[in-house]
């Protein structure tokens, strides 16, 4: 496998979240009834920034949860290691609120339905939005972002890795091309 191309930068991946906290308070008028819930690890850390940037626009702190949805994965018999499996922290009730879902990449589609089903066994939200850094095409489920960091469309033999401070050392979007030998 090799880095094809660099798609986003730090600067610009900070901006981008700056520009999808606005969409989601000009889509979500009143913030008290506002929660985001990032899905493990990378959503989730961008589920705490995309918080931190609502709270610079608006004034408002908005609580922020993690969803750890390894146990919802459809190919979980699959899998040829043991998954590791981490706490779920959503500390607050999501019964009748906004929630936000957040995520790095979206893909297939298969990762968003499983925070969907984890999400509700929590509560009944009022509402569910997604919100994904990348979207890269290519679904194979009826699932749809409502805010969009960037759209980069991707060949099937291609991968979007997103690199994180948190968990990576420096923040960055790539393409990787995997080897056709």
């Amino acid at each position: 496998m090799r880095e094809k191309t660099k798609i986003l930068d730090a600067q610009t991946i900070s901006r981008t979240l700056i520009r999808i906290a606005h969409e989601v308070l000009e889509h979500n008028r009143i913030t008290d009834n506002l929660a985001i819930v990032g899905i493990r690890s990378r959503g989730a850390h961008l589920a705490k920034r995309l918080a931190d940037c609502v709270k610079k626009i608006d004034g408002k702190e908005v609580p922020v949860g993690i969803l750890d949805i390894t146990l919802y994965r459809d190919d979980l018999t699959l899998l040829n290691y043991q998954p590791v499996v981490h706490k779920t922290e959503i500390n607050f009730d999501i019964t009748d609120k906004n929630i936000i879902l957040v995520d790095d990449v979206l893909y297939t589609g298969r990762t968003i339905r499983c925070a969907l089903s984890e999400l509700i066994d929590f509560g009944r939200p009022k509402t569910i939005q997604l919100a994904v850094l990348v979207d890269r095409g290519h679904r194979e489920l009826p699932i749809r972002a409502d805010y969009v960091g960037k759209n980069i469309p991707t060949a099937c033999n291609e991968t979007v890795e997103v690199r994180l401070a948190e968990s990576d050392g420096c923040d960055e979007v790539v393409i990787i091309e995997k080897d056709n030998s």
